[in-house]
C-alpha cells in the first residue's frame, strides 16, 4: 500500500484487521458461529423489547430501562459483528481510516450509554426497595427520560472526545490491527507519535464513565442489601433479591470485561487475549442479557410466551 500524506501527518489510509483466526480453513466455522450469535442476540433482544411494549405489567421504570438496554445490545453487536462477517465473506481484511474511527466512535457511544443505564437501573432498585413510598414520584416518566437523555449526552461527549483525540495521532506504519474491530488500545500500539496524552485522557474519562457509575451502583446495592435483610419474611427477601440478581450479573460481566480491555494499554503480547475479551464484551454479553433477565423472571417469561404465541394477557 502506497503511503498517502494527510493533513494531520497520517500516512496510512487503511488498516488491516487480522480478525480472530489466521487459518483460512477455520474462517467458515467462525462465520457460522458469529452469524448464529448475531441472529440469536438480535432476535433475543427484539423479543424482550416486544414483550415490554405489549405487556402492560411491564410498563414500569425497571423494564423501561431494560428495553433501552436491549436496544443498546442490538446496536453494540451490530457495530462490530456484521463488518467482521463481511470481511470473512469477501476475504478483504482492510478497513479505511475513516471507517475505523467511525466504528470506534459508535462503539464507545453505545458502551458509554450502557455504563450510565446500568447505574440508572441500580438507582431504580434502590428507590423501589429502600424508599417505596416516594418511588412513583422520584422515578416518574419524566425522570426516566431525563436519565436516558443525560446518559446519551454524556456518552456522546466521551466518544467524540476519544475520536477527535485519536485523529490527532500520526499513523505511518505498520497498519495491522490484531483484532476484529477498531478500538483505542490497538490503535495506540500503531501510532508513530506519542500516545501519552491519549492514554491519560482514556484513564481520566474512564474514571468518570466507569469508576463513578461503579461507586454509585455499589452504594445503591449496599443500601438495598441492608433494607432486604431487615425484611422478616423469607419470601419477601427472596423476591427482593431476585429483582436485583439479574442486574448485578449483567453489571459484573460488563465492567469485568471492560476493565480487562482498557487497563492493559500497550501490551502487544496481550492482543490474542484481548480478542477473547472483545468477544465477551461485544458478542457474549449482549447475547446473554435477554437470557439473564428472563431466566428467573416469570413476568418476562409470560410476556415472551404471549408475544411468541400471539396470545393476549387476561384482564
Amino acid at each position: 500500500m502506497e503511503p498517502e500524506s494527510r493533513a494531520n501527518g497520517t500516512a496510512i489510509t487503511e488498516f488491516i484487521l487480522l480478525g480472530l483466526v489466521e487459518t483460512p480453513g477455520l474462517r467458515p466455522v467462525i462465520f457460522v458461529l458469529f452469524f448464529f450469535a448475531y441472529l440469536v442476540t438480535v432476535g433475543g433482544n427484539i423479543s424482550i423489547l416486544a414483550a415490554i411494549l405489549v405487556e402492560s405489567k411491564l410498563h414500569t421504570p425497571m423494564y423501561f430501562f431494560l428495553g433501552n438496554l436491549s436496544a443498546l445490545d442490538i446496536g453494540c453487536i451490530t457495530v462490530t459483528v456484521p463488518s467482521m462477517l463481511g470481511r470473512l465473506l469477501s476475504h478483504k481484511h482492510t478497513v479505511s481510516y475513516g471507517a475505523c474511527l467511525t466504528q470506534l466512535f459508535f462503539f464507545h457511544q453505545l458502551a458509554g450509554v450502557d455504563c450510565f443505564l446500568l447505574t440508572a437501573m441500580a438507582y431504580d432498585r434502590f428507590l423501589a426497595i429502600c424508599q417505596p413510598l416516594t418511588y412513583s414520584t422520584r422515578m416518574s416518566q419524566t425522570v426516566q427520560r431525563i436519565l436516558v437523555v443525560v446518559s446519551w449526552a454524556c456518552a456522546f461527549t466521551n466518544a467524540l472526545t476519544h475520536t477527535v483525540a485519536i485523529s490527532t495521532l500520526t499513523f505511518c506504519g505498520p497498519n495491522m490491527i490484531n483484532h476484529f474491530y477498531c478500538d483505542l488500545p490497538q490503535l495506540f500500539q500503531l501510532s508513530c507519535s506519542s500516545t501519552q496524552l491519549n492514554e491519560l485522557l482514556l484513564f481520566g474519562l474512564g474514571i468518570l464513565m466507569a469508576g463513578v457509575p461503579v461507586i454509585l451502583i455499589v452504594t445503591s446495592y449496599i443500601h438495598v442489601a441492608v433494607a432486604v435483610l431487615q425484611i422478616r419474611s423469607p419470601e419477601g427477601r427472596k423476591k427482593a433479591f431476585s429483582t436485583c440478581g439479574s442486574h448485578l450479573t449483567v453489571v459484573g460481566i460488563f465492567y469485568g470485561t471492560g476493565v480487562f480491555s482498557y487497563m492493559r494499554l500497550g501490551s502487544v503480547e496481550a492482543s490474542d487475549k484481548d480478542k477473547g475479551i472483545g468477544i465477551l464484551n461485544t458478542v457474549i454479553s449482549p447475547m446473554l442479557n435477554p437470557l439473564i433477565y428472563s431466566l428467573r423472571n416469570p413476568d418476562v417469561q409470560g410476556a415472551l410466551w404471549r408475544v411468541l404465541t400471539g396470545k393476549r394477557a387476561l384482564a
